[in-house]
């Protein structure tokens, strides 16, 4: 335990911590209402998730049964190429302002579950941080 304190402590002294940690990031922006590009990211990384794992372990099995180890073999991670760049797409057009919205607060949230009051005196110590240093 006393490891991971030591490497929260090295990070709570990090600008994009403190800054976190001083402008108490959380995740308002999750309640905006969501527009038709968030809606359509958020379908695709699904669509990535529903066609990568289960299209790879589909794969094999063909191939196995087949008799053909190279459907296993070039279709494998073919599809599973094609499921990431279906993720990185639906990514992009949900939000990046979400994805930085939610570490800052899990960021936030994990330093002061493991150093608890601590976290205070190290961003004092250190000097206050702007809130633009953290951009939701």
């Amino acid at each position: 335990m006393q490891l991971v304190k030591k490497a929260a402590r090295y990070f709570a002294k990090k600008n994009y911590c403190q800054a976190v940690i001083v402008t108490q990031a959380d995740l308002r922006v999750f309640q905006e209402k969501p527009t038709f590009s968030m809606i359509m990211g958020t379908l695709l990384i699904i669509l990535s998730y529903v066609i990568g794992l289960p299209a790879v372990v589909f794969l094999a099995a063909l191939a196995v049964w087949m008799r053909k180890p190279l459907i296993g073999i070039i279709g494998g991670p073919l599809i599973y190429a094609i499921s990431m760049v279906v993720f990185v797409i639906g990514i992009r057009m949900a939000g990046l302002k979400h994805i930085k919205a939610f570490f800052a607060w899990i960021t936030r949230v994990v330093l002061e579950k493991i150093l608890g009051d601590e976290i205070k005196e190290i961003c004092a110590v250190e000097g206050t941080t702007s809130a633009a240093d953290v951009k939701n």
